[in-house]
């Protein structure tokens, strides 16, 4: 067993009562997966470059559980979107390595996912990793986010986009169901105050709460960002 993902899993678990009742009945197998995950992407990251890490400590801290650190924060936002779960539809843009897709749907197996990911090399990879994992609850969309159906997802997670631009920003608001929340990995709250500054006409209401990562010295947050309110003419 891994006990930098175990040790860090069990922070997150001992942090927030709400992840622990998720986690902790299936912590053998959510270990399981996440680990198999882990060693598929060092299988195929020196070919195609999915991930910056310099070690497989990196790896786990900075990706995986940088990934599960929201955990309580989507799961409120879970409860508050007024559907069964069974109906709940999240997605993961530029999903890249499916990060952090992939480690929420194996923390969420009753949450449907889908990964949109325009590369076709990485969609590749995506495909085959839900295959490896047995992941039932995870789908992958290979191509432009702009092509995809509009007014589908009722959480929108991503982590690829770096500072985010106007037209990225309509283009994740165009994708969610009514009601729906853009929920952002971030760092530095004072980063992420500029970055917002800069696109707050093109959005509606956010807010950015902390979520720490187990054995990282540095600021995460999740920046929840609601689309505009729609006028009535």
């Amino acid at each position: 067993m891994d006990p930098i993902l175990s040790d860090g899993l069990q922070c997150l678990c001992k942090a927030d009562p709400v992840v622990d009742a998720i986690i902790t009945p299936r912590t053998e197998a959510v270990l399981g997966l996440l680990e198999r995950y882990i060693a598929e992407i060092e299988l195929f990251n020196p070919a195609y470059g999915l991930v910056g890490a310099k070690d497989h400590g990196e790896l786990v801290t900075k990706h995986i559980l940088d990934s599960l650190a929201p955990l309580g924060i989507i799961l409120h936002l879970l409860e508050t979107c007024g559907k069964i779960q069974e109906h709940l539809l999240i997605a993961d843009a530029g999903s890249g390595a499916g990060l952090p897709g992939i480690p929420l749907a194996i923390a969420l197996p009753n949450i449907s996912f889908t990964l949109i990911e325009r590369m076709g090399r990485r969609a590749g990879f995506l495909r085959n990793t839900i295959a490896v994992l047995g992941l039932s609850n995870v789908i992958i969309e290979e191509g432009e986010m702009e092509k995809q159906a509009p007014g589908r997802f009722d959480i929108i997670t991503f982590r690829a986009f770096r500072p985010l631009e106007p037209p990225i920003l309509k283009g994740l608001f165009r994708l969610l169901a009514e009601g729906g929340v853009l929920a952002a990995y971030k760092g530095r709250m004072e980063a992420i105050q500029t970055e917002m500054t800069a696109v707050e006409k093109y959005s509606g209401k956010w807010e950015a709460l902390p979520c720490p990562v187990p054995g990282l010295n540095e600021e995460r947050h999740l920046a929840l960002i609601q689309p505009p309110t729609r006028t009535v003419a």
